[in-house]
Order: C-alpha cells, then sequence, then structure tokens
C-alpha cells in the first residue's frame, strides 16, 4: 500500500535505537525526509547514514537532551533549517523505576520534562506549519501503561498520561484544519528499554532475567514480545495520507496485553 507520503518530512526523536529507530526505518522506507534527534551525536551520525544508504532520503541529524528545558526549541530551529516539517514523532526514554509509594519531587519534575514538557513544546512549535499547510501529523510513542498502570513505572504512567491528555485535547482543537495527532501504546516490545526493565526486576528479586521473560510473555495473549517494527509500520500509517480520518486516539500495539475497553 502507498502510504501518500514520499516527500514530506519529519521530524523523530529518540530515533537512534528501539521504537523511535523502527519509527525512522518505516518513515524512511515510504520515502520520507528526516531530521532525527536523541542525546548522542556519535550514534545519530551512525543512524543518519545507515538510513540514507538503505533508504536513499536525506536525514539531518540534532544532539539535544529531552530532559533539559532547552531541547525543544533546539529541535525546532533545527528543522526550520531542514525544510517544512509534515510530521512529528514525540518519543523519548523512560524514567527510572520506582515503589510509588516513595516518589520525590525532582523525580517527577525530571519526568514531565522528559514525557511531557520537551514533546508538548516540540510539537506546539512545529504546528503552525502544519496548520498553515492544512497538513500535519503528530504522532507520540507512549505507553501501554497510559491505559493500565505499570506499577513500578509510576513516573512513566504519569508523564506519558499527560502527553496523551494534551494529544487528545489539541486534537479536537484542529482536527478541521487537516492536522491529525494520535498516540500508540507499546505493550512488551523488545528494545533495549524492555531489557533493562527486565533485567532490573531480575537482579531485585534474585531471579535469571530469563524467568521474568517467561513471567511477563505468561500475561501477553499473543505469547510472545512484540517487535519494534511492528509498532514503526502502524507509526507510519498514522502518519500517512490513508489516515486522514483517525485523530485524537491512542492505539495499542501489546499482543492484547491491556486488559480493559
Amino acid at each position: 500500500m502507498d502510504l501518500g507520503i514520499r516527500g514530506r518530512t519529519a521530524v523523530v526523536g529518540g530515533a537512534t535505537s528501539g521504537l523511535g529507530r523502527a519509527s525512522a526505518e518505516a518513515l524512511a522506507a515510504e520515502g520520507c525526509d528526516l531530521l532525527i534527534w536523541s542525546r548522542d551525536d556519535s550514534r545519530l551520525a551512525e543512524t543518519a547514514d545507515e538510513l540514507r544508504l538503505a533508504h536513499g532520503v536525506k536525514v539531518a541529524h540534532l544532539a539535544a537532551d529531552a530532559l533539559t528545558p532547552e531541547a525543544a526549541a533546539m529541535v525546532a530551529d533545527a528543522a526550520t533549517g531542514f525544510g517544512e516539517i509534515d510530521i512529528v514523532v514525540l518519543n523519548a526514554g523512560g524514567p527510572p523505576t520506582v515503589d510509588p509509594t516513595a516518589t520525590d519531587r525532582e523525580s517527577w519534575q525530571r519526568a514531565f520534562q522528559l514525557l511531557a514538557a520537551t514533546p508538548i513544546e516540540v510539537a506546539t512549535r512545529l504546528l503552525p506549519g502544519m496548520r498553515e499547510r492544512r497538513w500535519g501529523r503528530i504522532v507520540a510513542i507512549l505507553s501501554s501503561g497510559v491505559r493500565q498502570p505499570i506499577g513500578e513505572l509510576v513516573y512513566s504512567n504519569g508523564g506519558r498520561s499527560a502527553l496523551a491528555a494534551w494529544l487528545k485535547t489539541t486534537a479536537r482543537a484542529i482536527a478541521v484544519e487537516g492536522v491529525t495527532l494520535n498516540g500508540v501504546m507499546p505493550g512488551r516490545l523488545a528494545t533495549p528499554r524492555i531489557h533493562e526493565l527486565d533485567s532490573g526486576r531480575a537482579e531485585r528479586e534474585g531471579r535469571s532475567e530469563d524467568d521474568v521473560r517467561a513471567m511477563h510473555i505468561g500475561t501477553i495473549p499473543a505469547g510472545r514480545y512484540g517487535r519494534p517494527e511492528e509498532l514503526g509500520t502502524l507509526v507510519a500509517f498514522l502518519a500517512s495520507e490513508r489516515a486522514s480520518y483517525i485523530t485524537g486516539q491512542m492505539v495499542a500495539v501489546d499482543g492484547g496485553l491491556i486488559a480493559g475497553l
């Protein structure tokens, strides 16, 4: 299926690994030029070279840390220099695990900067051009914790839920202008972040990582962890011409993990 976005330009956060990389790969495969950003300049340069070689698209990169208040302005400035931005993928790493009864103010502030304040500001800065051209797509990579909270990931649950609320509210306000805002909610996909969470739990509980993984797989109706590209494909679709009537939605990619309606 031709998604109708060849020649469009996309900004993708956290694009050097995991779900951000899978999203960048899927968009590049559809012919989108990319501005990718994350913290690590050397990994960004390597990723940009790989995407150019594999897909023959233009790829620029920017090193910026979503934990800092300056990051959104840096991304928006780089985007202005790169061209008219049609697609924005909001994505950042996850905050640490914590006992939900023992959180602290500083960690909450960091989580909200990383998962809500920076992505919302990035999108807000890039929205005017989309609205003026009456075409745009914003897709946020959230978490299944937005709908079914994950016990040890209370910082993630809170920060990503704030972003989801902004997406839902803003989507209704500008739907008539041809700009859509949607979120994707990954369950347990085989990414470095999930490996980190599994290995951390194994260490805390004195178990093997294989045991922890088997326990989680037992809760997933599909009987396996997902693949990053399975989410990347959905991101590309939501960013496409074909998805023009889908907005304000939070779509799970979770193998049936979320039990609620």
